[in-house]
């Protein structure tokens, strides 16, 4: 309602025209139809321009008329798509690997220090800094890459996701902020890049450069070819969230590697050299730049197109043979409530076809809350919740006789629940095996 309010006090400001009515009424009507559909940000700046415009001249230097120029600014501001981020996550095939093997918050660590769990590389200065109440990393001219025992870490099939803040530099400043990924290789090829210009080079700009992702990549095939790619930046940057943060993630099924920004897949790369580790290297200014947080990889990845029935379950497998459960933050549900949402079939029939598979096991179904709300209320809801997947997975044709549901509410949080980040990871399903 604030723009609707704006646009109608500034066009009352505006009534010299002869078709000062009929511009007030289109105007309204089109502000109107953007707010109850939720455009946003994007379009308030733009419909508040539009009026700064409109209330300032009555002409502007070519001599336009500003109330309707400020009309056509309010068109194109309305007609902006609008990126529903939560719809893009719930259609993404994306899907972390069962087993995580390196998870870094950066919780705990003194502020100004080097990341304890990273290793130097090259260059000369990152530090962990908190930026929008969250810790992270600044990267300012340096290269680093997980702290691990060995130098080859990642399995056959891995998920790697990380959280990227990626300031624009001051107007007039000539530094881009950068983020490289690299995959090992003979030449240590870049993967992909984060680049940030200053905020009046954009990407309706060429001439000026761009704010958002640069993304290209080189690396070689199985059979040793080289292969590379890019990606129209104005297309990536549709669902680039400027000065926020941007959820960056990759997945390697034995051959295939995809990229995903915000869960949204931007890359397809159907055939790629194993890759065996991984290393960032990024350069901002003083004051602002690149930062990272919440950096995890997992054993396990999108499972590749042409793999059948039996093939579906292995994610689950593999996490219980190796830790004796499968945890897993893809079933979902309703807010506060005990009823599973459509999106959550698929990992629901991941664990019926083990369970299918391997008769005689027994599992303790667990289902975990964050700390939101009283103990009075989450304790019951887990239960619930827990016995809403029960049910679904005898409706699989699981034997309900070897799953046991239980409510553990929010008493075992993996995660901090002081950030949303970490409430998504403690709203879980646990299949214990007993």
């Amino acid at each position: 309602m604030k723009k609707i309010t704006l646009i109608l006090t500034a066009l009352l400001l505006i009534g010299w025209s002869a078709n000062g009515q009929n511009i007030l009424r289109n105007i309204g009507e089109k502000a109107k139809q953007a707010a109850e559909r939720k455009v946003g940000e994007k379009v308030e700046s733009a419909v508040e321009k539009a009026i700064d415009k409109a209330t300032g001249k009555k002409t502007d230097a070519k001599g336009n008329n500003s109330a309707e120029k400020a009309e056509a600014d309010i068109e194109e501001a309305v007609s902006a798509e609008v990126v529903d981020f939560e719809e893009i996550k719930a259609k993404s095939d994306f899907v972390r690997g069962s087993m995580v093997f390196f998870e870094d918050t950066f919780q705990g660590e003194k502020m100004g220090e080097f990341p304890s769990k990273w290793d130097l590389l090259g260059g000369s200065q990152i530090e962990v800094v908190t930026i929008k109440g969250v810790p992270a990393v600044k990267f300012e001219d340096v290269k680093i890459q997980p702290l691990m025992e060995e130098s080859e870490y990642f399995p056959e099939e891995f998920t790697l996701e990380f959280d990227v803040l990626a300031q624009p530099a001051e107007e007039g400043s000539s530094w881009d902020a950068t983020l490289d990924i690299f995959f090992d290789g003979e030449n240590d090829e870049r993967i992909f890049e984060i680049r940030t210009s200053p905020e009046n080079h954009t990407l309706n700009n060429p001439g000026g450069g761009y704010y958002g992702i640069n993304w290209s990549w080189s690396a070689k095939n199985p059979r040793g070819d080289y292969v590379e790619g890019d990606v129209i930046s104005k297309e990536v940057a549709r669902v680039f969230k400027k000065n926020d943060w941007n959820h960056i993630a990759f997945s390697f099924n034995k051959r295939a590697f995809k990229i995903y920004l915000n869960y949204e897949r931007i890359a397809n790369i159907p055939n790629m050299k194993q890759p065996r580790s991984w290393s960032m290297e990024g350069s901002s200014d003083s004051n602002k730049g690149i930062f990272v947080r919440n950096v995890v990889m997992a054993k396990g990845a999108v499972d590749l197109y042409e793999r059948n029935v039996t093939d579906y379950s292995s994610a689950v497998e593999k996490a219980i043979a190796e830790t004796g459960k499968f945890v897993t933050n893809n079933i979902l549900f309703e807010t506060g409530k005990a009823t599973l949402k459509s999106e959550s079939m698929d990992e629901i029939q991941k664990v019926a076809e083990y369970m299918k598979k391997n008769p005689t096991a027994r599992f303790e179904v667990q289902g975990h809350t964050d700390n939101q709300g009283s103990d009075k209320v989450n304790d019951p809801l887990s239960q619930q919740r827990a016995e809403a997947v029960v049910k679904a997975l005898e409706e699989q044709g699981v034997d309900p006789f070897n799953l046991r549901p239980v409510g553990k509410g929010s008493h075992e949080p993996v995660a901090d629940n002081s950030t949303e980040e970490g409430r998504s990871k403690n709203r879980r399903v646990e299949f214990v095996k007993k």
